[in-house]
């Protein structure tokens, strides 16, 4: 090869390497939620009132919502407690390959989980399933219960993953306990930065010391609901919450965090998908580009094993 031509690919490498540099990073959603208000049966959540305005959240109006603003694919994480609404939503994901899974709702402690585990768990997206301080459920009253850590064994044979619901300090500390019983099991924390224990010194040290522990496990954070709403109004100044997110960050790595939106409970009469999307991507732009990455897209990969539906959407 001549000098020329070796310099010539040498500059066309350079310029392509610029080039992926510069290019926006492809987003993975993965935490939004559907409902349809318009069912005859109604619905156990959002309620009657609706929300935001919203009537149905489905993947065509979340498509409208974040696709202009490069978000690629998308999980929901099912806020219904009834059996049904399982298959209700894997229907309305197939609708769109925006979506790359569901998150279902299934309780591994009843006599038919593993009948129901075994029919959703053969659409592939079907990734897990969550369980927290929702519906009235304590995950601390379920580890005396034998049914149901054999339930999560299921669940961690499946390979498929938990997400927690709502955190507090005594959730993540039965996450802790879960993961000494089930050590197989893969863990998504939702909503950390949310929890208010980092703003009471009296809470925070405990806190910290338990997610500490859990980050030794097979558990990743999602730095979800950042933002927060204040007497004055929602505060969308990153400065006012970098303090949360280098926290979570240092603690869990640049490996074990994911983004995920939690809409349509983010947008609408309090802060845009927009604004808060904008105000983690603010903060990830002040890292490589490579831990962004990892963020907004690359670790959702091992925490969900999500489903890979268009061209759009990127492969690791």
């Amino acid at each position: 090869m001549s000098n020329h031509s070796r310099r010539a690919m040498l500059a066309t490498s350079a310029a392509a390497m610029a080039q992926a540099q510069s290019a926006p990073i492809p987003i993975i959603d993965t935490h939004i939620h559907f409902f349809d208000m318009g069912r005859p049966q109604g619905v156990p959540y959002p309620g009657k009132g609706g929300l935001n305005g919203i009537t149905r959240a489905d993947a065509a109006l979340f498509r409208k919502t974040a696709a202009q603003l490069g978000v690629v694919g998308a999980i929901e994480v099912e806020a219904s407690p009834w059996i049904e609404d399982n298959l209700w939503v894997l229907l309305e994901c197939e609708k769109d390959p925006i979506m790359v899974g569901t998150i279902g709702n299934l309780e591994p402690d009843k006599p038919e989980f593993r009948e129901y585990l075994d029919r959703y768990r053969r659409n592939p997206l079907f990734l897990g399933i969550r369980y927290g301080n929702l519906w009235g459920r304590s995950l601390a009253a379920m580890l005396e219960k034998p049914e149901f850590l054999a339930g999560m064994k299921e669940l961690a044979a499946a390979n498929l993953t938990l997400d927690t619901a709502n955190p507090r300090g005594d959730l993540l500390r039965s996450i802790l306990t879960l993961t000494d019983k089930v050590p197989g099991l893969r863990v998504v924390l939702d909503h950390v930065p949310a929890m208010t224990a980092f703003d009471e010194p009296a809470e925070r040290a405990a806190l910290e010391a338990t997610l500490r522990e859990l980050a030794k496990r097979n558990v990743y954070a999602k730095l979800s609901v950042v933002a927060r709403r204040e007497p004055g109004g929602v505060n969308k100044r990153l400065v006012s919450h970098k303090h949360r997110l280098d926290l979570l960050c240092g603690i869990f790595g640049d490996d074990r965090v994911v983004y995920g939106s939690d809409w349509p409970n983010s947008s609408g009469n309090w802060i845009t998908y927009a604004d808060a999307l904008k105000l983690v991507q603010e903060y990830f732009a002040a890292k490589p580009r490579a831990v962004a990455e990892k963020y907004f897209w690359r670790n959702s990969v091992s925490a969900y094993r999500w489903v890979w539906r268009t061209a759009g959407q990127p492969k690791v």
